[in-house]
């Protein structure tokens, strides 16, 4: 990115929304980060980056904020998206597992078919905070026969304690996050 702080561009690109889905939380909008075609491309690019171009065979992005980084990570890698949804989205036989937020409880889905027996996939979704929504997927992939390498995230909000979580659960997956909170 030319001598550009990669970590300074993103972070200016973040804004906080105080007391939203619900008062007490702070939301962190990812939307201009979005918008801005240099820190948008650099995001993309770092992710492709940590995880090297022919280590994946398959993409998951994580409804809904998480197909918008995954799909261009998928196309960046050579490798094929797979959205993991909320119930009721995918019109094919699916596989489902219940997971918790740190504001509520959901179900995600994949389509039974989405997956190879040893692919080896890679997870994207835009925050890391409980760990549960992330956990859920890799729980899905395994299900399918299909292998976690890696999570990437763009925000991780460290004092939720996901990270732990997640590795607990699924400790030989990379955890990758551009911007630790």
């Amino acid at each position: 990115m030319g001598g550009l702080d990669l970590d300074a561009l993103l972070r200016s690109r973040v804004v906080d929304v105080p007391d939203f889905p619900q008062p007490g939380v702070v939301f962190k909008d990812i939307s201009p980060l979005l918008a801005d075609h240099v820190a948008f491309a650099g995001a993309v690019d770092a992710i492709v980056a940590h995880h090297g171009r022919g280590t994946v065979d398959k993409v998951v992005g994580i409804e809904a904020r998480g197909f918008i980084v995954a799909a261009p990570v998928a196309y960046h890698f050579g490798a094929g998206f797979v959205p993991v949804r909320k119930p009721g989205k995918l019109p094919l036989a699916t596989h489902e597992t219940a997971y918790d937020l740190e504001y509520g409880q959901n179900v995600l889905q994949v389509h039974e078919n989405a997956f190879s027996p040893g692919d080896r996939v890679l997870i994207v979704d835009d925050v890391l905070a409980t760990g549960g929504t992330a956990a859920a997927a890799a729980r899905l992939v395994g299900t399918a026969g299909a292998e976690v390498v890696g999570l990437s995230v763009l925000l991780e909000l460290e004092f939720l304690g996901g990270r732990a979580a997640f590795v607990a659960e699924h400790p030989d997956v990379d955890v990758h996050a551009l911007l630790p909170y």
